[in-house]
């Protein structure tokens, strides 16, 4: 059975743990790195990472792109909402419809 997680700091995912999602805190894009490498290779469906690490670790999350599994989706931390969840989300279903039904319409 395929397992939920959360990776960021300490401060921002705390509360997934109570909800039965299990926490990896990071405070360096090394450490989260590696924590995803060894989460994809386990029985980890879906990653929340924070956005601020998400930043960081672009070109690394990538990678994961085109991969059925893990699904890496960023989450806003304490530090606020970048708007980087939103844009891979409108990137991710725009790659699937072939349109960004997602984005607003000036």
């Amino acid at each position: 059975m395929y397992k939920v997680a959360a990776i960021g700091d300490r401060d921002s995912i705390y509360g997934f743990a109570a909800v039965g999602i299990d926490i990896f805190p990071a405070d360096s894009p090394t450490q989260a790195g590696k924590t995803i490498r060894n989460l994809a290779e386990s029985e980890y469906a879906v990653i929340y990472i924070t956005e601020e690490l998400a930043i960081q670790l672009e070109n690394e999350l990538d990678a994961f792109r085109d991969c059925p599994v893990p699904i890496i989706v960023p989450i806003p931390g304490l530090s606020g909402n970048t708007g980087m969840g939103m844009r891979s989300v409108s990137k991710s279903v725009e790659r699937a419809v072939g349109s960004d039904i997602i984005s607003d319409w000036d």
